[in-house]
């Protein structure tokens, strides 16, 4: 066993037995904290804030207390990790992954006055066969919420590559190494095409493989130097267009390319999403509070026999699409869903557009 195989084994050990003391800790304190948060509360700028957010943390802490329970359970139950990777085993771990997302995603919508509706064709139009999921990335909420699309609305079970700065807490780390997906560095001598490729190959009937192909949340900053990038490596045409991109970074290619390349048979779907752009951090979320918005995510599926053969105009194709997504983006800026009246209940804003699809699937 290498000495990268204990580090993983100690920190998730330690971190997962650090989460569940702090959520007995937090849970023993909470009458406490709920006093001090009303009390706190009528002179915080938003409704109820500070009980809000105390919410919203309690949930959470429970919820990954749970399900590394949970794990430990399927652990045990595989024989110490002996059949832990067996279909049967595989496909508790992707349900335990929903019902966490489900669960957290509820009372996301109750708490933080969250809506999300849905436009264009659902992935689950053609059941029966995978998916190369190419999406937007504009901050840590859209990945959250494809994930939950995907696994509740769809039944899917995503494959996704994922920095491995996210395997420092414990229950991203287990549950997400024990069903297709790749940790990666991105630094030196770290192949990210190859971890693509690999994830990418012999996709079964309901997998979608996730990718995101800007390859880091949009910030203005970031768009800047992800042009001065493209024209410091000559490549001015590209360069120019992703300057006419306002909302969106320049895709990098390599990694949707190999992901075309191992799965030659599946089609496309691109995911528009917007509504959480600007929450990037803890302290974006508190300005938020309560957030009052409605993120609207927009759906294409294509064929697989409408996408181009040859490297250039693959090219060519991800970055007219990523033109669109910009457009679609710029004319559904995120809105606030309208007033709250005294009993908590949404009001509806003057022109609000909401698919049927949508409306079937708002829980």
């Amino acid at each position: 066993m290498t000495a990268s195989w204990w580090f993983r084994l100690v920190r998730r050990t330690v971190g997962a037995a650090l989460v569940v003391a702090l959520t007995v800790v937090f849970l023993a304190l909470l009458p406490v904290s709920l006093l001090v948060a009303a009390v706190v509360s009528p002179f915080s700028q938003g409704r109820w804030r500070p009980i809000r957010l105390l919410w919203i943390a309690t949930v959470q802490l429970v919820l990954e207390t749970t399900v590394l329970l949970a794990l430990l359970v399927l652990w045990l139950m595989s024989g110490c990790g002996w059949r832990i990777r067996a279909p049967w085993f595989e496909r508790r771990h992707y349900l335990l992954a929903r019902w966490y997302l489900v669960t957290l995603f509820r009372e996301a919508r109750r708490v933080l006055r969250l809506k999300i509706t849905t436009q264009g064709p659902a992935p689950d139009a053609h059941p029966g066969s995978p998916l190369l999921v190419c999406s937007r990335h504009a901050g840590p909420g859209d990945s959250l919420v494809l994930m939950y699309a995907l696994m509740h609305w769809y039944d899917r079970e995503p494959r996704v590559v994922l920095k491995d700065t996210l395997a420092w807490d414990p229950m991203v780390d287990t549950l997400l190494n024990r069903i297709p997906n790749r940790f990666i560095s991105g630094g030196p001598g770290d192949d990210v095409e190859e971890h693509i490729a690999h994830l990418a190959t012999d996709l079964d009937d309901d997998d979608a493989f996730v990718i995101f192909p800007e390859g880091g949340n949009f910030t203005p900053k970031r768009r800047e130097r992800a042009i001065a990038k493209l024209r410091e490596r000559g490549f001015h045409h590209m360069a120019d267009r992703a300057e006419g991109m306002r909302n969106v970074l320049a895709p990098r290619p390599g990694g949707f390319l190999a992901a075309l390349e191992a799965s030659p048979d599946t089609d496309v779907l691109l995911v528009a999403h917007t509504g959480l752009d600007h929450v990037l951090t803890v302290g974006d979320v508190w300005r938020e509070l309560p957030m009052d918005k409605e993120i609207t995510t927009r759906w294409w599926r294509v064929p697989r026999e409408e996408i181009p053969s040859g490297r250039d105009a693959q090219i060519d194709w991800l970055y007219r699409w990523w033109e669109d997504i910009d457009h679609w983006v710029e004319e559904h800026k995120p809105t606030d869903l309208g007033p709250i009246d005294p009993f908590g209940r949404l009001g509806r804003r003057p022109h609000q557009d909401v698919a049927d699809e949508a409306r079937r699937r708002a829980d």
